[in-house]
Order: structure tokens, then C-alpha cells, then sequence
């Protein structure tokens, strides 16, 4: 069976964003698509690894191709033209911010499990430590070794079982140092940890916010391309406040909110196997419906999750009924990244003849 590049496209369209609800050749996202040999290469403007809409979307296509009789060679490639950045972390395809509107909703330990659960799944993951005053990452996620140092004064990150970790707990002579630090120094070293950092070449690069909107928020949005933020609260009415200030903070300087976990969502009783609401039920809702951002998922209370975090990622350990939850987040979480570069996509190239979309691809 024989079948033309024009006619493998019109057969393209029939596969739909389950994101957008629209194609993906009317979205922009297939770049190029050459026949060689029985073999169909199709570059893709995807931009999340691992990401289970994506991963799906190139299932469909696959089997599209099987019943033309081709073999599928997919690709994946953004870039400038798809309104990507190209000159701040160029080896780094996307940054997710992880902030809180108020400490202790359990921030620092859903941005490590989010970071560790990309990881998981395949992806090539850094995390920065950027609570310069309360860098706990090191506590959840312990390093294999010290920080290196390149011949330019580059700070190497350690790894955690695979993810690269920075953090101002690794500047500590003890680890119950605190960093007593007036706004100025907060932010050189902010600086150092965005521009003077050997990351290679990541997936994603997770950041762990302080809690607020304070000054080091601020410049990692002004300095950095920021993919989206996910935004950690717990069900009561006073965290529930601050996290509308944060939501509102990322809307004003136009990054995307992914969406809202609500951490201690309710407590199980081991016992008994009730189901209770210690500090309210269901009170991210209201920010869902409010400001129109998507529920990445609810983590119960539970002593696996945050009471002892020198166990490592809850994500990664098999025995803990918690663990189910937490990986429901990390691929919701990693879906509502693939959306947003996806939309980002369409916004650039809806325009563009198909003629001047680019043809050089890389995995």
C-alpha cells in the first residue's frame, strides 16, 4: 500500500489534542513528515517527556502509520519559532516553579516528589533548591556527593538516585545553620544558582520556591523562562487566602498556573479505614472554580508523606499506600505541561505556511 507525505497528513488530522479538542496538524504541532523507504519520519513540536498525553499521542500515530503500512520514526523539536527560548538554559526544555502561598503546606516535599517521579518515568530532572531560607530538598532527597566545580567556576549539581540537586543547604558548614540573609545576598545567590549551574541537559528543572511572593519569586520570574507554576496549598480557609495571592501573582506576570495540589487533604484512619477532613474538605475546589486552574490531585495526610523525609521520594517506594496519589500528581502535573507548550506552539505557528516550518529534529 502506497500512500503520499500530502496524503499521510490529511490523515493526521484525524488524530486530536485530548488537551485542546482540536487536530494536531490544525494546532501546528507536526513540523515535518518525509516517506523513506516504508518508513514515515514525522517530526512533532512536543516539548514534555513522558508526559502520558504526549506518550499517547504518539501511540495513535504510530498505529495510524502501521494501518497505511509504514513504520513510524517520531521526533520530537521546538524551538525559537515555536515561541521557546533559546538563550537562558538552552539545554533545559522546560522550568516548573513550585511555590506556596504560606510555609508549611508541604511545598518542598511535593516538589521533590514531583522531581522525583519525573525520574522516574524516564525524564532527565533537576531540582533547585531555591528556599534560600528554609533549604529542606537535601532532607527528602539525600545527594550521593558533594557539589563539583567546573574549570569556569560552574557549580556541578549532585544527584539523588538520578536527579540533580542545588540547593543553599549544601553552602551550610552545619546542617542546622540558618541562613541569615538580607534581601541582597538572597538575591546573588538566586543569581548564581540560575546563571552558574552545570545542569546538562534536562527535561525538566523543577524549583522549590520560598513560600510567598517575595523578592526571589520575583526574579526567577524576570530571569528565567518558566514553563508554569504549580501551586501547593492544604484545604483550610487561611492557606486557601494565600494561595489566591500566589495565583494572582503568576496571572500578572503572564506564567502559567498547571494547576493546585491540595496536600493533607484529609486524614485515613489505619484503624478503621474512615475518611476524615481535619482541617476542611475539599477546600482547594474553590480555587479551582474561581480562577479556572486544574486540580493536579489530593495527598492525605499520612506519616509516609512529609512526617519523615529522610526516607526518600514517597514516589518511588512500592510499600507506601501513599505512593499512588503522588504519582497521580507527577503525570496529571506533567500532562499540564505538555498542554501549555502545546498551546504556546499553537500561538506561534497557527499562522505559518507549512513551507517555512523547520525540518531538523532531535530526540
Amino acid at each position: 500500500m502506497s500512500i503520499t507525505e500530502h496524503e499521510l497528513k490529511i490523515k493526521l488530522e484525524d488524530v486530536e489534542d485530548p488537551d485542546i479538542g482540536e487536530d494536531i496538524i490544525s494546532l501546528g504541532l507536526v513540523n515535518d513528515v518525509t516517506i523513506d523507504d516504508e518508513t514515515a519520519r514525522i517530526s512533532l513540536a512536543f516539548n514534555a517527556p513522558y508526559a502520558p498525553s504526549e506518550m499517547e499521542l504518539g501511540n495513535q500515530i504510530r498505529e495510524l502509520c502501521d494501518e497505511v503500512g509504514l513504520e513510524a520514526d517520531l521526533r520530537a523539536h521546538v524551538g525559537q519559532e515555536h515561541g521557546f527560548d533559546d538563550e537562558v538554559l538552552p539545554r533545559v526544555r522546560n522550568v516548573i516553579a513550585v511555590a506556596s502561598g504560606k510555609g508549611g503546606v508541604g511545598k518542598t516535599t511535593v516538589a521533590a516528589n514531583i522531581a522525583a517521579g519525573l525520574e522516574k518515568r524516564g525524564a532527565m530532572v533537576g531540582l533547585l533548591d531555591a528556599d534560600i531560607h528554609g533549604p529542606n530538598v537535601p532532607k527528602i532527597l539525600p545527594v550521593e556527593s558533594d557539589p563539583g566545580v567546573t574549570p569556569d567556576e560552574d557549580i556541578v549539581p549532585p544527584r539523588s538516585d538520578g536527579v540533580r540537586i542545588i540547593s543553599m543547604g549544601f553552602m551550610m558548614e552545619e546542617e542546622d545553620d540558618p541562613a541569615i540573609l538580607r534581601g541582597p545576598m538572597v538575591n546573588k545567590f538566586m543569581m548564581k544558582f540560575l546563571d552558574g549551574v552545570e545542569w546538562g541537559r534536562l527535561d525538566y528543572l523543577i524549583v522549590d520556591l520560598p513560600p510567598g511572593t517575595g523578592d526571589a519569586t520575583l526574579n526567577l520570574l524576570q530571569s528565567m523562562p518558566v514553563t508554569g507554576a504549580v501551586v501547593v496549598t492544604t484545604p483550610q480557609e487561611m492557606a486557601l487566602e494565600d494561595t489566591r495571592k500566589g495565583i494572582q501573582m503568576f496571572n500578572k506576570h503572564d506564567t502559567p498556573v498547571l494547576g493546585v495540589v491540595e496536600n493533607m487533604s484529609s486524614f485515613v484512619c489505619p484503624s478503621c479505614g474512615d475518611q476524615h477532613g481535619l482541617f476542611g474538605t475539599e477546600g482547594a475546589d474553590t480555587i479551582v472554580d474561581n480562577y479556572d486552574v486544574p486540580l493536579l490531585g489530593r495527598i492525605p495526610i499520612h506519616p509516609d508523606f512529609g512526617a519523615d523525609g529522610s526516607k526518600g521520594p514517597i514516589v518511588k517506594d512500592d510499600d507506601s499506600p501513599v505512593q499512588e496519589h503522588v504519582e497521580d500528581v507527577v503525570a496529571e502535573a506533567s500532562d499540564r505541561i505538555g498542554e501549555a507548550n502545546r498551546r504556546t506552539v499553537n500561538e506561534h505557528t497557527s499562522d505559518t505556511p507549512d513551507s517555512t516550518l523547520p525540518t531538523e529534529t532531535e530526540d
